[in-house]
């Protein structure tokens, strides 16, 4: 099992504040991402690739107030999106909260999680449209939205219909310009990380750093206006 950073995730209170955000903070303008039909959500993205991560961006993701279609009586959005706490810190600003791991093979990192008794959720299917095609993929979505860890165990994702000849063809990577902005570094604390650790090791992400503490994700960018580090602080 192959895995590494798919992508970050900040959550805005509307993709119009977290647009705002990026070019306050980061001194660039995202592009263009899509809507997702089944959560009612929609983003902006940006690509940080470098050759040691080499599939890596940026979402920016918010609720989306326009959306086409309701989303189901008492259906929770990924990434913790109805948590009342998540939601009044993003009020104020938008924030990273969680990230998403890349895996060639999505069933085996789910079944290794369960070995840990930790249940990442089912495989779902999904897919949206994108200026180079329609982009298909699965990931891991618990029933009741948890990220897990604080946000700090990544949710697993792997591109292309599962039949797929070439499942990377068509990533979100290949339809972003470089951005000016690229992932440095990514660290992470928690106060259970010697099973976190083992989790990661379960799945087959390495490279990131995990040391016993408050709850936290800490990335460090490289952008135009210079080093950026954003941390979750546990949220």
């Amino acid at each position: 099992m192959k895995t590494q950073i798919d992508h970050l995730v900040i959550v805005a209170q509307t993709l119009e504040q977290g647009v705002a955000w990026c070019e306050t903070t980061l001194g660039i303008t995202p592009g263009p991402g899509g809507e997702h039909a089944q959560y009612g959500t929609h983003n902006r993205l940006a690509k940080i690739a470098t050759p040691a991560h080499p599939l890596a961006y940026l979402e920016i993701i918010a609720i989306d107030p326009g959306a086409k279609k309701p989303v189901a009586a008492g259906a929770k959005r990924w990434f913790d999106m109805d948590d009342a706490a998540l939601q009044a810190t993003v009020a104020v600003e938008p924030r990273l909260v969680h990230f998403v791991a890349q895996t060639n093979d999505i069933q085996a990192g789910r079944s290794a999680l369960k070995v840990l008794s930790i249940d990442r959720g089912p495989a779902l299917q999904t897919s949206r449209q994108s200026r180079k095609g329609v982009l298909h993929w699965q990931i891991t979505v618990r029933d009741d939205g948890q990220r897990l860890f604080d946000g700090v165990l990544p949710s697993l994702i792997q591109w292309g219909k599962p039949d797929a000849a070439e499942p990377l063809r068509l990533h979100p990577r290949n339809s972003l310009p470089r951005s000016g902005v690229t992932l440095h570094s990514i660290s992470v604390t928690h106060p259970s990380a010697d099973k976190l650790q083992a989790a990661y090791e379960a799945i087959g992400l390495a490279g990131i750093a995990v040391e016993t503490g408050p709850a936290n994700l800490s990335v460090t960018l490289h952008t135009p206006k210079g080093p950026v580090t954003l941390q979750s602080h546990g949220i």
